[in-house]
């Protein structure tokens, strides 16, 4: 098929990255691997290109980001070309759709309301138009809405803060606290006592309760164990490293000598001021 001059207009913007999705899809012509792919094979990488956003800015790798950011831009594209083939909507309907949500959940900007609102009461305003949202949508129960594929500790996080728009909460800390107290006594006794299926039950349980705390704290747990994971890794590897120069490996080593070398980098780390734990 004869080449839109657009491919190769490094100044097109958008309408050059629409084109050579239409081009990578066209059943003719187009790439083999992109024709074959649908919703679903996509979906994985959509969620996998998010979470690469999310690492680069995590480490300020803005340079990255940039690259990152049109990673995950062209999953949007992706999708909106398999749904304009199955005639759902196109590309230009996701950005309408998007551009009207705005407007419409900032009157406070582009509307008549008073701009002069603490962020409190735009948070307020925010949920109670979302709220009137899900009301358009026929989506009567609280939860709903919340998206199924969402990371777990994402989810259970979402979960809670609708329940307790509700009233469904705990009135602090200290109750939330008090609950994991008792469900690591629960844990506890599944271990002790009962078979597979009942002990994942109670961690899940656990688990839960944590991310509760955290939400009551203004911590988002997604973001809190992507911090202690690249702790781990960076202090791991400082572990590796420190083991290579006495000539052995970790499985060279012993726990006694990995923990003590652990706690040099730790302390280390505290000396020169990063994050500790």
């Amino acid at each position: 098929m004869p080449e839109n001059p657009l491919i190769h207009d490094s100044e097109a913007g958008i309408e050059r990255l629409l084109e050579i999705m239409r081009r990578l899809r066209d059943p003719q012509s187009g790439c083999p691997w992109d024709i074959e792919q649908d919703f679903a094979t996509i979906a994985p990488y959509t969620i996998e290109e998010a979470y690469e956003v999310a690492d680069a800015i995590e480490r300020q790798a803005w340079d990255e980001l940039k690259g990152e950011l049109g990673d995950l831009l062209f999953q949007s594209v992706f999708h909106a070309q398999m749904a304009e083939e199955a005639g759902h909507f196109g590309f230009q309907d996701v950005v309408r759709t998007m551009s009207d949500k705005m407007v419409d959940r900032h009157p406070h900007v582009f509307g008549d309301e008073n701009r002069d609102k603490s962020a409190e009461q735009q948070t307020r305003d925010w949920e109670a138009i979302k709220a009137a949202e899900r009301e358009g949508k026929k989506q009567k129960g609280a939860l709903d809405g919340v998206a199924a594929n969402l990371p777990a500790l994402l989810r259970a996080y979402k979960l809670q803060k609708r329940a307790a728009r509700v009233g469904f909460d705990w009135p602090d800390a200290s109750f939330v606290l008090a609950k994991i107290t008792e469900e690591a006594a629960e844990l506890q006794e599944a271990r002790d006592t009962m078979d597979a299926d009942a002990l994942e039950d109670e961690f899940g349980d656990l688990l839960f309760v944590i991310v509760n705390l955290g939400r009551h704290l203004g911590i988002e747990p997604e973001a809190a164990l992507r911090r202690t994971n690249a702790k781990f890794t960076r202090r791991f590897a400082q572990v590796e490293a420190r083991l290579a120069a006495r000539g052995r490996t970790p499985q060279q080593s012993t726990l006694d000598e990995m923990d003590a070398l652990w706690d040099e980098v730790k302390h280390e780390e505290k000396r020169a001021g990063k994050i500790t734990a």
